[in-house]
């Protein structure tokens, strides 16, 4: 046997029992009375039982088995996110008859918010259901609010695919738009500085930054202005006659500039 034969084949003996080392095979995303249990609390029977499981599949499972990163749940995440926009922009068209788009705009970006779909998961216990590495379990992934929203989304994707629109609907409605009067109501009476460190710490531990950036006028009349950043870019400007003030004002025109689809720096889409 040649030396790079030999090699190889050692190397292939040592590499089986690492991955049982760091990767969690018990995970109860595997076993069938732990799915059953999740379709019950999703309110949809998988025809394709595949589908569900890609739904719970994290990358880091992905990376330390060695598998192309498309099998990961990403790309049903990414479904799963349109077909939600579509449910709850059609459910708030028809229930807030009487709100502008802007308005409509602002209470879709609360509901599908990654705080909000985090919430959603924690409430029904997406977590426990989730195949991940034994190290970003042991590190709180089960827990974490970014890997808890985008297998929500993946999760609807995968209803969606399996079912067809309306099983989704149906889906979106129990784990989402049922309690959506009570998560709008809650979360529109907290400050657009909390919204928006909420919105960013779901995906990132660092919180924005709040900096003067003008003081103008006299000491019985000054008005502040204030620049809201995160990872050094400039998310949103504002003014007002006190620092809160002009923070608050800054936090609003971060949230709409996000609202409108601009990535956070460090995000997968920017």
């Amino acid at each position: 046997m040649g030396w790079l034969a030999f090699i190889n084949r050692l190397l292939g003996r040592r590499a089986r029992p690492a991955f049982v080392s760091i990767v969690d095979d018990d995970d109860p995303a595997v076993d069938e009375a732990s799915l059953r249990a999740l379709e019950q609390k999703i309110c949809h029977t998988f025809v394709d039982r595949t589908l569900l499981a890609n739904a719970l599949l994290h990358r880091s499972h992905i990376h330390v088995t060695g598998q192309e990163r498309g099998s990961s749940n990403e790309r049903l995440e990414f479904l799963g996110d349109a077909v939600l926009g579509l449910v709850v922009n059609e459910h708030l068209y028809r229930s807030f008859t009487d709100c502008s788009e802007g308005d409509l705009t602002k209470m879709k970006s609360l509901l599908v918010c990654g705080a909000c779909l985090s919430e959603v998961a924690g409430e029904h216990e997406l977590g426990v259901h989730i195949r991940m590495s034994r190290s970003e379990a042991a590190t709180g992934g089960r827990e974490r609010s970014s890997i808890l929203a985008d297998t929500t989304e993946a999760i609807i994707g995968a209803v969606y695919l399996d079912g067809g629109l309306e099983a989704a609907r149906g889906t979106i409605q129990r784990i989402l738009l049922d309690g959506a009067d009570h998560v709008l109501a809650d979360r529109s009476e907290r400050n657009y500085k909390s919204r928006l460190q909420e919105l960013i710490q779901a995906e990132h531990k660092t919180p924005p930054r709040y900096r003067v950036v003008a003081v103008e006028g006299p000491d019985h009349d000054r008005v502040f202005r204030v620049a809201v950043s995160f990872d050094g870019q400039v998310l949103g400007t504002g003014e007002g006659r006190n620092k809160k003030a002009a923070e608050q004002r800054a936090a609003e025109a971060a949230l709409e500039t996000l609202e409108r689809g601009q990535a956070l720096p460090g995000s997968a889409d920017s």
